[in-house]
C-alpha cells in the first residue's frame, strides 16, 4: 500500500513538473522559431507555400497550436486566389514540444476559399500546384513526415468553365482530409450543400501520387443526397484527357428531379421516377460507354449498352432489351381531348425537351403496355437530333397481327410539324376499333394503312390541318349496333312504316373498305364499301376532325335475288362522332309506298288537291275534317269549295 502511495505520489510529481515546465516554456518559447518550423513542414509535405497577411497565434498551452490569419496560397493572383483561408492553424505533437521540438500533428482550414477555373484550352488555374505536390511527393523527394490529417471547416469551392459557360459553387464544406504519409494512398470523408441539397461524399486515391502525375491509380467515389445516390468503384488516369474505368451504380426516388436537379430538363411531363443503374463504365473525356447496362426506370427493367457524350451538344445512344415494358406513365400525360369535354384539346405543346439531347436508341422488348394496348414481341427505335423526333416501329405483334410504322415530330418554334404512317396487317378489327376508335362496334380481320401530317401548336391545331390518306379492308366480320338486312325488309314491305328500334342486332360483311382522303381537317369518303351476304353499304360525304362530326350519305340494298327488284334506300348519317344520327331518307321512302307516293306530286300542283285528299282518306280511313276557324279561301275557277 505503501509503494503504491508513493507510485501516485511520483507520477503526480512528474506531470506537476510537466506541466510547469509547459507554463514556463509557453513563456520562454521562440514564436518566431516556431511559426518558421511550421511554415516549413507544411511546405515540406504539400509543396506549397502560403502567405499569412493577417496576424499569427501561438499557443503552447493548455493547446498547442500555431494559427494564421488571412492565409493564401503562394503564386496565386493576389486579387483572386486559387486558395485563401481564413485561418489555418496548425495542432503540434505534445511530446516533441516538451523537447523543443516542433512537428505538426494535423491542420484545420477554417472557412477556406477554394477557387477552380478553367479557360478556353482547357488549363485549369490549378494545374501548377498539382505539379508542385507530384514534384514534392516522388519518391527520393526531401518530403519528411509530418502529418498526415487535414481538416477543412465550412469551405467554400467555386468553379468556373469559361469554354462551356459552366458556373458551380459547394457550399458549407466540411472534410476530412488522410493525407499520404506513411502510405501512397488519399481519401477524403465529409459533407457539403450543393443546389440546395446537402450532400454526403466520399473518395480515396489507392496511389495518389499516381493520380497527381497522370498515371493509373485506383479510385472509389460514393455521393449520397436526397435526389440520387452514385457510387464508383475502378480506376482513374490523366495522361492526355480523364480516363476512368469501373464498377458504376446510382439510383433515385424520382429521376425526373435528380435530373432537374443537376441541371438537365426532364423530358415530358410524366414518368420518370424511380431509377437504378449499374452498368461498367468506361469514360475518356466527356464521353462515357456503358456495357453490361442493367437500368430500372418506372418498374421497367433492361439490360444493354449505352454511350453518352457532351461535346457541345449531349448525346445519348443506347440498345436495349426487356422482357415487359410499361409506356404508360410517358403517354398519360398527353391529352388530345380536353378534359370532361369533346372538343380536342387547345392547350399548347411544351417541345423544349426536343431541343435538349440528341438520342439514337434501339430497344426490343416480349411485351409492351401503351395504356390499354397491349402489344407483343416488339421491337422500337427512337432517335432524336436537333429538334426533330422519329419513332420507328420495325415489327411488332398488336391486335392477334402484324404492325410497322414510323412516327416524326419536329420542331419550328412553338409549332408541331408531325408526320405518322404505319400499316396493320391480319389484325382483330374489334380490338383495333377499339383502341383507335374507341369504338367497339366492328369486328373481324383486316389490314390498315394510314398515312398522315399535320402542323400546329396545339391538338386542335393539328386537327384543323390534318392532310393524308387511311385506308381500311376487312372481311369476315360485322357492324354491331344495327340489322341492314331486318331493317330494309321492313321497309321494303311497308315503306312508312318506320324504322322502329333499328339500333340493335348487328350486320355481317364479307367484305368491307373505307378510303377516306384528309385535306385541312376534313376527311372525305373517297370509296366506303360494305358488301354483305344479305345487304350492302355505300358512302360518301365528308367528317370534320376539328368539329368531330359526320356529314354523310349513303345507301343500304338488299342483295338482289335472281329475277328481284333491288331495294336501295338512301340514309343520311350526322352529328358528332360518338353520337351520330342515322336516319332514312323519307322522300324515297314515301316515293316506294304505292297509297303514298301521289303526295310529293300533289304537294306541288294546287290541282290535284282532290287526289291527295283521297289518298289522305285512304292512309287515315276516314274523311277530311274541315278547318275549324279562318276566312274561306276563295275558291279557283272550275272548283267547287263543297265536299
Amino acid at each position: 500500500m505503501k509503494r503504491l502511495g508513493i507510485s501516485v505520489a511520483a507520477i503526480l510529481g512528474v506531470a506537476l513538473i510537466g506541466l510547469t515546465g509547459l507554463i514556463s516554456m509557453s513563456r520562454l518559447l521562440d514564436r518566431d522559431a516556431l511559426r518558421q518550423a511550421v511554415e516549413t513542414q507544411i511546405s515540406a509535405v504539400t509543396g506549397l507555400d502560403f502567405v499569412a497577411d493577417g496576424r499569427i497565434d501561438v499557443s503552447v498551452f493548455p493547446g498547442s497550436y500555431v494559427s494564421f490569419h488571412d492565409v493564401r496560397i503562394k503564386g496565386s493572383d493576389a486579387g483572386a486566389p486559387a486558395l485563401s483561408v481564413d485561418v489555418l492553424t496548425a495542432n503540434l505533437r505534445l511530446l516533441p514540444l516538451l523537447m523543443q521540438r516542433f512537428q505538426i500533428a494535423d491542420i484545420m482550414l477554417l472557412r477556406p476559399h477554394i477557387r477552380v477555373t478553367r479557360a478556353a484550352d482547357g488549363q485549369s488555374n490549378w494545374i501548377p500546384f498539382v505539379e508542385t505536390i507530384a514534384r514534392t511527393m516522388k519518391p527520393g523527394a526531401d518530403s519528411p513526415v509530418s502529418f498526415s490529417e487535414i481538416r477543412v471547416q465550412d469551405g467554400e469551392l467555386s468553379y468556373e468553365d469559361t469554354a462551356n459557360e459552366v458556373s458551380e459553387k459547394l457550399g458549407d464544406i466540411d472534410l476530412s482530409l488522410a493525407w499520404p504519409s506513411i502510405s501512397r494512398s488519399f481519401a477524403a470523408t465529409g459533407q457539403f450543400d450543393w443546389r440546395g441539397e446537402r450532400i454526403d461524399g466520399s473518395i480515396s486515391l489507392s496511389d495518389f501520387l499516381a493520380a497527381l502525375s497522370g498515371e493509373r491509380s485506383g479510385l472509389k467515389v460514393k455521393v449520397a443526397s436526397a435526389p440520387l445516390k452514385f457510387a464508383f468503384d475502378g480506376t482513374v488516369a490523366n495522361p492526355v484527357s480523364l480516363m476512368m474505368e469501373g464498377t458504376l451504380t446510382a439510383d433515385s426516388t424520382s429521376l425526373r428531379e435528380a435530373l432537374r436537379w443537376i441541371g438537365q430538363p426532364p423530358p415530358g411531363s410524366g414518368g420518370f421516377g424511380r431509377f437504378a443503374l449499374k452498368a461498367r463504365a468506361s469514360m475518356i473525356g466527356a464521353s462515357i460507354a456503358l456495357t453490361n447496362v442493367n437500368i430500372e426506370i418506372d418498374g421497367n427493367v433492361a439490360e444493354g449498352v449505352m454511350t453518352y457524350a457532351n461535346n457541345g451538344r449531349q448525346t445519348l445512344q443506347a440498345t436495349l432489351a426487356a422482357g415487359a415494358l410499361d409506356f404508360t406513365p410517358y403517354v398519360q400525360t398527353i391529352r388530345l381531348l380536353a378534359s370532361g369535354a369533346r372538343d380536342w384539346n387547345r392547350q399548347l405543346f411544351d417541345l423544349h425537351a426536343l431541343s435538349a439531347t440528341d438520342l439514337d436508341m434501339r430497344l426490343s422488348a416480349a411485351k409492351v403496355t401503351v395504356g390499354s394496348t397491349r402489344l407483343g414481341k416488339t421491337a422500337l427505335g427512337a432517335n432524336l437530333r436537333n429538334g426533330t423526333l422519329a419513332l420507328s416501329i420495325g415489327e411488332a405483334q398488336i391486335y392477334d397481327g402484324i404492325a410497322k410504322g414510323s412516327f416524326g415530330i419536329s420542331r419550328a418554334d412553338a409549332t408541331a410539324d408531325v408526320k405518322a404512317q404505319f400499316q396493320l396487317t391480319d389484325v382483330d378489327l374489334q380490338a383495333c376499333a377499339s383502341d383507335l376508335f374507341g369504338t367497339g362496334r366492328l369486328s373481324g380481320r383486316g389490314n390498315l394503312n394510314v398515312s398522315l401530317e399535320a402542323k400546329g401548336s396545339s391538338p386542335f391545331g393539328l386537327a384543323q390541318s390534318l392532310d393524308g390518306t387511311a385506308t381500311l379492308t376487312g372481311h369476315d366480320g360485322a357492324i354491331s349496333g344495327f340489322n341492314i338486312e331486318q331493317l330494309l325488309k321492313r321497309l321494303e314491305r311497308r315503306p312508312l312504316s318506320g324504322g322502329g328500334n333499328f339500333r340493335s342486332g348487328k350486320t355481317p360483311f364479307d367484305t368491307l373498305n373505307i378510303a377516306l382522303s384528309f385535306n385541312d381537317g376534313i376527311a372525305t369518303a373517297t370509296d366506303v364499301r360494305v358488301e354483305g351476304p344479305a345487304a350492302r353499304l355505300i358512302l360518301t360525304g365528308t367528317a370534320s376532325v376539328p368539329a368531330r362530326d359526320y356529314d354523310l350519305k349513303g345507301i343500304a340494298s338488299l342483295t338482289p335475288a335472281a329475277n328481284a327488284d333491288n331495294f336501295d334506300l338512301p340514309f343520311v348519317i350526322q352529328g358528332p362522332w360518338d353520337d351520330p344520327l342515322i336516319f332514312p331518307d323519307p322522300e324515297s321512302l314515301i316515293r316506294r309506298s304505292k297509297a303514298s307516293a301521289p303526295l310529293l306530286d300533289a304537294v306541288r300542283d294546287r290541282k290535284t288537291r282532290d287526289a291527295v285528299r283521297s289518298v289522305i282518306e285512304r292512309l287515315s280511313g276516314q274523311k277530311e275534317v274541315p278547318e275549324a276557324a279562318g276566312p274561306a279561301a276563295p275558291a279557283e275557277p272550275g272548283t267547287s269549295r263543297t265536299n
